[in-house]
């Protein structure tokens, strides 16, 4: 490979590797085997020079205190003024014991992510943050995406703030905040009549025919560079220690490859020993991941479930996010919608961090697993919390009721 180059990439299907100039998207060799009932194969891993990178004096500097808004050696862009200006990334990560919910069992610490406190209120910043500083470098302007709301609306935001064009093809379906957030952005919202997957192929369509550059998750392979950052910041966060678990939601299978990638690049620079046992967890009403990771083809099946944000029929990044969990034993779990919908009320009780069902996923995941008696005695465990509930208020109107309104104090019911 070009020695030059600050980064390369290389087909997760087929092992081909490409200068980082020579490929955009896919693999151009297994980009021409891939058929629209099955995930797409030829989908590009960022690689990046880690033996450069471990042998530098000031590169550990990045993880000393959580002070960098960039990890520049980690990241293939060239500067971190080519960022946002809005504040993407550094959420919180709450620390509380087990025993602050009655029906969990063991005492354990819960770490909970929180990343509804990015700009659009939704883990996809991480993604278009970087995708947007790359084609600001690039001197692009339009950006285009498909999504079920929350990488519409986060595109739609980081754009306004870096002064782009975007383009969001979304199914007509989503929820009324989310499509809302767009209009709001100044973005040009294309409500398609269809699923997140026919929205997917008309953007794809719709970047070959006008050249737009193109954000959608597992087929930029940017948007997985610009996720890992959150393993950074739990690296950072938990003092360059790591957790015994973390809890991801998932859909297409990016989020949990972006948190695979993270802690896998600080194992190849030598900052960790091993890489956490990181946990899918799905709706069985969405289980297109979960359910085909020990078949040898993959079925998909009509995607129906309440978390809107992880509803995929063909997951984009199943082939990654396979192999990930392959080579790094990477669990998996399944939890009904009615115990998404419980867990987000918990969560919410609890701890006043109100999130959307498909962050109250991952949440939902690990109360399962206690109730397993998975979890260890004193372990750390992260929850990825990756939306905000002010996103879905359709969803908890079933667990909910508003009082009539009163005139007077006597109609008070205590």
């Amino acid at each position: 490979m070009d020695k030059n180059n600050k980064y390369h990439f290389e087909c997760t299907t087929c092992g081909a590797k490409y200068e980082q100039d020579e490929v955009t998207y896919l693999c151009p060799i297994c980009e021409k085997e891939n058929k629209n009932d099955q995930p797409p194969k030829g989908i590009l891993k960022t690689l990046y020079d880690y033996k450069k990178i471990k042998n530098s004096a000031k590169w550990h500097k990045l993880f000393d205190k959580i002070k960098a808004k960039e990890y520049r050696e980690l990241l293939p862009i060239n500067s971190e003024r080519s960022l946002s200006w809005l504040k993407v990334g550094k959420t919180p990560l709450y620390e509380i014991n087990s025993k602050s919910f009655k029906n969990l069992k063991g005492e354990f610490t819960i770490l909970l992510k929180d990343d509804s406190q990015n700009p659009t209120f939704s883990f996809k910043d991480r993604a278009s943050d970087l995708v947007c500083a790359f084609a600001k470098e690039q001197k692009i302007d339009t950006i285009v995406a498909a999504s079920t709301g929350n990488a519409g609306s986060s595109l739609a935001g980081i754009c306004a703030s870096q002064k782009q064009k975007a383009i969001i093809f979304a199914p007509a379906s989503a929820p009324k905040a989310k499509l809302t957030q767009i209009l709001m952005y100044g973005a040009q919202l294309i409500p398609v009549d269809g699923t997140y997957d026919d929205a997917f192929d008309l953007s794809i369509e719709a970047t070959n025919k006008f050249g737009w550059y193109n954000r959608n998750t597992a087929y930029n392979p940017f948007t997985i560079e610009g996720k890992k950052v959150v393993s950074f910041e739990i690296f950072q966060q938990m003092k360059q220690k790591i957790p015994d678990r973390i809890f991801v939601p998932v859909g297409d299978g990016c989020i949990i490859s972006g948190v695979f990638k993270g802690f896998e690049d600080l194992l190849k620079i030598g900052l960790i020993r091993k890489i956490p046992t990181i946990i899918a967890v799905q709706s069985e009403k969405s289980d297109n991941i979960v359910r085909n990771l020990e078949n040898e083809k993959f079925i998909t099946k009509p995607s129906t479930t309440i978390a809107d944000s992880i509803a995929v029929d063909i997951p984009r990044n199943y082939w990654m996010t396979r192999k990930f969990m392959e080579q790094y034993s990477g669990e998996s779990i399944i939890v009904s919608d009615k115990e998404i919908i419980s867990a987000s009320k918990m969560l919410s009780n609890n701890t006043g961090i109100f999130s959307e069902p498909a962050a109250a996923t991952a949440f939902a995941g690990m109360i399962k697993y206690s109730e397993k008696g998975l979890i260890d005695e004193n372990s750390k465990n992260v929850i990825l919390l990756t939306g905000s509930g002010l996103k879905d208020l359709n969803s908890v109107q079933g667990i909910i009721k508003i009082p009539e309104s009163i005139k007077k104090l006597e109609d008070i019911k205590l």
